[in-house]
């Protein structure tokens, strides 16, 4: 199970974040070309693609607890130039806020549109009953027929769960279909992984969360379970002790390997982003330090952008 490790070029890049969206287009438009170009003959094979990002709460970008809009903008961009496929980015509304809330924070609409595709809300999609097997057990998981009926594409974050483990492609997955409401959470996304069978994950760790948000300039790109394998290394969780990633890879005697991403002289240098990670406990997801709370609401009153709900109470 081969992934490929691609750094992003960000020297241009002042401190940590290009706050301008078409400055993070310019700098990802070769990288992202070249993760996706050894999978174009499957992706422009196809009608319907549709890409499914980490955008499960209206966290700013920067700060690497959700997928940088960019980086799905950028994707979108080059499949749009090479196929005449129907494009679409996908979420799901849940019990918090709904995911044409988010995406509107995240800005998903105006750049979308730039390129001619949709946003959807599986929430409101038709499902499917679909069976898998896993750890020898069968598993029920209810699929909106967006996916069952695309070429899928995976576009997690680096960062972590509350319960410690890797957010990654498989639990992205999981947020965006429907268990049987008793399955441990673990095996719903693996079945969910195994009834889409996402053609590719591309994992955005050109800003991670660890702690803190880091400036790590890296993709990762491969079948969905090997580059969540490589993403909880990297936030050193142990792959045996993540259910997920043992059940998908238990039965699986390839090993995991990364092309581009070793040590010293690669491409990615991946022992140094490991050492580079900072060790810290999630975000508040309702809670904001004042200055960030004043500082967003100002910038948001000029230029006419959304508030996120976390901030709504302190405008």
């Amino acid at each position: 199970m081969n992934v490929r490790a691609t750094g992003v070029d960000a020297s241009e890049r002042r401190g940590g974040w290009s706050p301008t969206v078409e400055t993070r287009l310019a700098t990802l438009e070769s990288p992202v070309r070249s993760v996706l170009e050894p999978h174009a003959g499957s992706l422009t094979a196809a009608d319907r693609i549709t890409l499914v990002p980490d955008a499960h709460y209206p966290f700013h970008p920067s700060s690497g607890m959700v997928t940088d809009p960019a980086v799905v903008g950028s994707i979108a961009s080059h499949l749009a130039g090479w196929t005449k496929a129907e494009i679409a980015v996908a979420g799901a509304s849940d019990d918090r806020i709904a995911f044409d809330r988010t995406a509107e924070y995240l800005g998903y609409p105006d750049l979308l549109e730039r390129f001619d595709v949709d946003l959807v809300d599986l929430a409101t999609d038709s499902r499917r009953e679909t069976t898998a097997t896993v750890d020898d057990r069968t598993v029920t998981v209810s699929v909106p027929d967006r996916l069952a009926e695309s070429t899928v594409v995976v576009v997690p974050t680096l960062r972590p769960t509350e319960h410690g483990t890797v957010a990654g492609g498989m639990r992205t997955l999981e947020n965006v279909v429907h268990g049987d409401g008793t399955t441990d959470p673990d095996l719903t996304a693996v079945a969910a992984t195994r009834a889409i069978e996402p053609a590719l994950t591309v994992l955005d760790a050109v800003t991670a969360y660890s702690g803190d948000p880091l400036a790590a300039d890296t993709l990762l790109t491969g079948p969905t379970p090997g580059v969540d394998a490589v993403a909880s290394s990297l936030l050193e969780y142990s792959l045996e002790e993540d259910d997920a990633l043992r059940y998908a890879l238990g039965d699986d005697e390839t090993p995991v390997t990364v092309e581009g991403g070793t040590g010293a002289g690669s491409d990615v240098d991946l022992e140094a982003l490991r050492n580079r990670l900072p060790d810290g406990e999630l975000p508040p997801p309702d809670d904001t330090h004042p200055a960030v709370s004043v500082a967003y609401s100002v910038y948001a009153a000029v230029a006419g952008d959304a508030v996120p709900p976390q901030l709504e109470s302190r405008r």
